[in-house]
């Protein structure tokens, strides 16, 4: 059976040359409900997509919509996201995201505490929140790291802290300095990896 993989970023746009395939997904952009148009306006979950498929691509991705014109959401929503990721038997949850407003420490904490206990992974930047939680998968930048390896080292508190390329999957022509880049890209490409061992 394929690991699966939620992606709760900005959606994904199907069809794209990166994009071989997506399992399915949600938009979660507004209080009032949810809808079944996942596609991206912005681009960046595309692009974190692309980099998990491009290390696993056996896994079924499902995108779990956030960010609609911007990249910004309310916490509520993000929540709401990690958990319709638990609802639906998801093994990693990519969080390409990130926050430092501490007043929403114990909502995520909460949920990082419910996807521990579903045996699921939740990915994310390290230094912000959720990714600096107890349960956790916490990933930092290492620009000298290639993008199909990444380097750990132990964290004082007994986690693992995953350092990753923050380049993105690489567009033909296009110069990798130009491309999009950041802890954006060393999450995505943590939880490829992860998700390529979990296929294994």
């Amino acid at each position: 059976m394929a690991v699966r993989v939620a992606i709760i970023d900005s959606g994904v746009r199907v069809p794209h040359p990166h994009i071989h395939k997506i399992a399915g997904g949600i938009a979660l952009t507004s209080p009032a409900g949810e809808d079944t148009d996942f596609s991206d306006c912005l681009g960046h979950g595309t692009a974190v997509a692309a980099a998990v498929l491009e290390k696993a691509p056996d896994a079924d991705v499902f995108a779990v919509k956030v960010f609609h014109r911007q990249l910004a959401t309310q916490v509520d929503l993000l929540v709401r996201a990690i958990d319709w990721s638990l609802d639906h038997g998801m093994n990693l949850i990519n969080l390409s995201l990130g926050t430092a407003n501490e007043a929403h420490a114990t909502v995520l904490r909460e949920a990082v505490e419910r996807v521990v206990l579903s045996g699921a992974k939740l990915v994310a930047a390290h230094g912000w929140l959720p990714g600096n939680l107890p349960g956790a998968v916490p990933v930092d930048l290492d620009w000298a790291c290639p993008r199909d390896e990444f380097r750990t080292e132990m964290l004082p508190d007994g986690r693992i802290l995953y350092r990753a390329s923050g380049f993105a999957r690489p567009i033909p022509g296009v110069d990798p300095e130009r491309n999009l880049k950041g802890i954006s890209f060393a999450v995505a490409n943590v939880t490829g990896l992860l998700a390529r061992d979990y296929c294994l």
